[in-house]
């Protein structure tokens, strides 16, 4: 790997390190706090008709953080051995699915300053998703 293709790629690859960031330690917190998030959803979601599942969802989103932020860390290291970014862009498009589950759910519990919180961070996956796109190469 030469240094001209990773500065040419710095913008995707720091996207890439604060997608890593954000995933890594929101789903570990999931993971080492379960009970206090657990506690926390229950009661956000007693009222819709998400409450029954809240243990489930708590599950796949952590699933889905932490998929989007190991993998976006694997991704930045496989680009500077290979120069091929396919997997930070796997990365953003399960980190672009988990923040819109976060939204939806969000949405449906009618936190709407917490829903528009998130736009930023699915601006920057889609950002990221963007510059790693490898169906939009020529």
């Amino acid at each position: 790997m030469d240094i001209e293709t990773i500065t040419r790629n710095l913008p995707a690859l720091f996207a890439a390190l604060l997608v890593s960031i954000l995933f890594i330690q929101s789903g570990l917190d999931k993971v080492f706090d379960r009970r206090g998030n657990l506690e926390w959803l229950n009661g956000h979601f007693s009222k819709t008709f998400l409450a029954p599942f809240v243990p489930l969802l708590l599950l796949a989103i952590t699933v889905m953080e932490l998929a989007a932020g190991i993998l976006s860390t694997t991704g930045i290291v496989y680009f500077i051995l290979t120069s091929s970014a396919v997997l930070i862009f796997a990365a953003s498009v399960i980190a672009a699915l988990a923040i819109t589950a976060l939204f939806f759910g969000q949405r449906v519990a009618k936190d709407y300053a917490g829903a528009a919180l998130l736009v930023p961070y699915f601006i920057l996956v889609g950002f990221l998703m963007y510059l790693t796109n490898p169906f939009s190469k020529p």
